[in-house]
């Protein structure tokens, strides 16, 4: 998306010279037209964002060429993806579309002393205020891109903060458990910790056990000697650990964030 960006205004908007603005909403929008700077033409029209609502927007559209034999340029504020569909259903019938980052127009809103009577009657009026340059198409291989780059930033958010929320949880029930391993994360130890979650359940278990555990878990060959030596950290972790009461809450966190 190219952000509408202000300059100097033509002379062009200071003729006759439509404008529709439009606001937008998850559902469906609102949208007024303007003949030309301080004129509306007709009244605000709601349409919903379906095959039908759309089809509706375009007859006005048309209805605005028809009348005045001029295209209308069509400007929106930047709404996530909500305004795609729409901005694509523009394109498709080569309507000049300018999307604003919604930074300009709160911005022009707050400096405003009078009362605008809607937001898609606002963005008519910013349209004559200054020039902005229209959205240029991006190419399939950038969109594709920035949808995967957008998704591949979204999981890493949550993984950051699943493992943020799991060091609350080990820090509550076991909080020496963290220096066992060199990772605290890796398979080995998350699974140790799954079912040994609190220091008592290492406590009351045998060396012996715990140690084929943690050599069935590791995905490389490890010697006994070297399973042997994480249970005696374990074994020490659960030993010098406070006492103090664990919570089922806790422990169902726990498993749940494993």
């Amino acid at each position: 998306m190219v952000v509408g960006v202000p300059g100097k205004i033509s002379e062009r908007r200071l003729q006759i010279n439509p404008v529709i603005g439009i606001d937008f909403s998850k559902g469906g929008s609102q949208a007024i037209a303007f003949i030309s700077k301080g004129k509306p033409y007709g009244k605000t029209i709601n349409f919903y964002h379906t095959k039908d609502g759309l089809e509706e927007f375009h007859w006005f559209l048309e209805q605005i060429v028809t009348n005045l034999g001029t295209r209308p340029d069509v400007i929106l504020e930047a709404t996530g993806h909500y305004h795609l569909p729409i901005t694509d259903f523009l394109e498709e019938h080569q309507y000049v579309v300018i999307v604003l980052n919604p930074l300009i127009s709160q911005r022009s809103r707050s400096s405003s002393l009078r009362k605008v009577k809607t937001d898609a009657y606002h963005l008519a009026e910013l349209y004559y205020k200054e020039d902005f340059e229209p959205l240029r198409k991006r190419s399939v291989h950038i969109t594709n891109l920035r949808q995967v780059t957008r998704i591949n930033e979204a999981i890493n958010d949550m993984y950051v903060q699943t493992k943020l929320n799991l060091q609350a949880i080990v820090d509550q029930v076991f909080p020496l458990f963290v220096g066992v391993f060199h990772d605290m994360y890796c398979y080995t130890s998350l699974k140790l910790l799954q079912e040994f979650s609190i220091p008592k359940s290492v406590i009351s278990a045998e060396v012996d056990c715990i140690a084929e555990k943690i050599l069935t878990l590791t995905s490389r060959f490890k010697s006994l000697s070297w399973a042997k030596e994480k249970v005696e950290k374990l074994m020490a972790a659960a030993q010098n650990c406070p006492t103090k009461n664990v919570y089922e809450g806790h422990l169902f966190s726990l498993h749940t964030l494993i």
